[in-house]
């Protein structure tokens, strides 16, 4: 069983404590749930468009920045100028939490926020609503067809946007037109390895209708160059920023430098 593989089985179980804990009527009930959500604003040509995340941990690189606090982070990245925010809320693998999402939305309500974990069941999707989410992941490698295209259309009801998430061509087979946003993961989830020539060799086969983004592995102004000129308009980056003692500040000097 490779880590991806344990990380849904984990989720499965995790699932069902939570529906436990709080059922959907719990999660109706709260204010932020069915809010109207946050739209990305596209960059101008020839400017990059951030999508800074807020992450603890990861499987493959351990702790990153224990102590971050996702209030302040996320500050730094709207100041910086970041497109959108995206929030991990995988506790056990990534050191995130559905609270982290609904602090930074209570304080930052314009922000435009990903909730990013492992979803694989519709009540993640009122979570999502409820804690303040205006897009959410879908991973094409954990998902059949019809299970995509049923999420797709249960967070397009509730107003939010999807990421779909791809790692290879084969996988571009489960889109559905319901999705706006398609990101191509540079790093293999099977083995955690990272080359950002796998948006390049995929970039001609994405749909021309969905906003490209490219994920993970970038870390120069040389990489967003060569993919902005391959088409994708938008970039999910994490670790980059967040090793640092200043994420927003990181953040900044990338954008600006």
């Amino acid at each position: 069983m490779n880590i991806l593989d344990a990380i849904v089985e984990h989720k499965r179980v995790e699932i069902l404590r939570r529906k436990q804990k709080r059922p959907l009527s719990n999660l109706v009930a709260m204010p932020g749930y069915r809010r109207r959500t946050n739209g990305i604003l596209l960059p101008v040509e020839g400017c990059a468009g951030i999508i800074a995340e807020f992450k603890r941990k990861s499987p493959s690189r351990g702790m990153i920045n224990r102590d971050a606090d996702p209030l302040e982070v996320a500050g730094g990245y709207a100041a910086a100028g970041a497109a959108a925010v995206s929030i991990l809320t995988d506790r056990d693998f990534f050191g995130g939490s559905l609270r982290d999402l609904r602090g930074v939305r209570e304080q930052f309500p314009e922000l435009p926020l990903l909730r990013k974990d492992f979803i694989i069941d519709p009540y993640q999707l009122h979570e999502a609503s409820a804690y303040g989410a205006d897009l959410v992941l879908l991973i094409a490698a954990i998902l059949e067809k019809g299970e995509v295209a049923d999420l797709a259309l249960e967070a397009r009801s509730l107003d939010m946007q999807v990421l779909f998430e791809v790692h290879g061509e084969e996988e571009l087979e489960k889109y559905d037109p319901a999705i706006g946003y398609v990101g191509v993961n540079n790093r293999d989830l099977k083995t955690f390895r990272v080359d950002t020539a796998t948006s390049i060799r995929l970039a001609g086969r994405l749909p021309r209708e969905a906003v490209w983004v490219s994920e993970s592995g970038i870390s120069t102004r040389e990489d967003l160059e060569t993919l902005s000129e391959a088409g994708f308009r938008l970039f999910l980056m994490g670790e980059r920023f967040m090793r640092e003692p200043d994420p927003g500040a990181a953040c900044r000097k990338f954008m600006t430098t």
